[in-house]
């Protein structure tokens, strides 16, 4: 199960885009909890990043059991991100990064036959001596489950917090099995099975590479005529 996390290019250094994809199966019985039902503490579904002294998820402004409000991208004000997205999916004519149609949908949650929001986001620094972590709680009522059922997250929304908050650059496994209640079919593991990317620039422009092709091109054009141009006055120099 993957996350992407991207900075807004509508609201670069106040908000990020989360991007949610991928599913598995759940290896017990257990609930999500709702963002309002209990105390901000861990769930079943919250999970520790990049492991004990293994480096760090947060950077700047570390959440102590913070619950931040997930608003999906859809329904925001944010139209360059909208935009951005709607074009990368799969028959939108830019190739460079591709995303599901579900990837422009409030953020969801399904788990059998149920199916929640995905209203806000479980951080927590866990300082030096234990791991970082975060997770999800959706909106409404807990989303119970039992062993067995299939499980998949999608869609994508804007937290108020920026990319400079999080270690970017990086692909983020969990690494504790103790409250994760997913597996990968067939397996009782967790570990791995959830992969966070956080990248520090937002979703390129196909402009962007544009620009750049264009500039290198240019750049062996110019190049090319120099050279050539020298051929030429080294050839008349040798006729004289």
């Amino acid at each position: 199960m993957i996350i992407d996390v991207y900075p807004s290019q509508d609201n670069p250094t106040n908000q990020t885009l989360w991007i949610f994809r991928g599913s598995s199966t759940t290896v017990s019985s257990n609930s999500i909890r709702a963002s309002g039902a209990y105390r901000s503490s861990r769930d079943s579904w919250d999970f520790d990043i990049n492991g004990y002294n293994n480096g760090y998820f947060y950077n700047a402004n570390s959440p102590f059991n913070q619950i931040i409000s997930l608003s999906p991208l859809f329904a925001s004000t944010n139209t360059i991100d909208i935009a951005s997205v709607n074009a990368r999916i799969p028959g939108g004519g830019r190739t460079n990064i591709t995303f599901a149609a579900s990837a422009t949908n409030t953020p969801t949650i399904t788990i059998g036959s149920g199916s929640r929001t995905i209203s806000h986001l479980f951080m927590n620094d866990g300082g030096t001596l234990t791991a970082d972590s975060m997770g999800i709680r959706v909106s409404g009522s807990n989303l119970p489950y039992s062993s067995g059922q299939s499980s998949a997250w999608v869609g994508a929304g804007l937290i108020n917090k920026p990319i400079g908050d999080f270690v970017t650059g990086g692909t983020f496994d969990n690494r504790d099995f103790t409250t994760i209640d997913f597996a990968a079919s067939g397996t009782s593991s967790g570990n791995g099975l959830v992969r966070v990317r956080v990248n520090g620039q937002v979703i390129p422009e196909p402009e962007e590479y544009a620009l750049v092709f264009g500039l290198f091109a240019l750049g062996f054009v110019i190049l090319r005529r120099h050279f050539q141009k020298k051929r030429q006055q080294a050839t008349i120099r040798a006729s004289v």
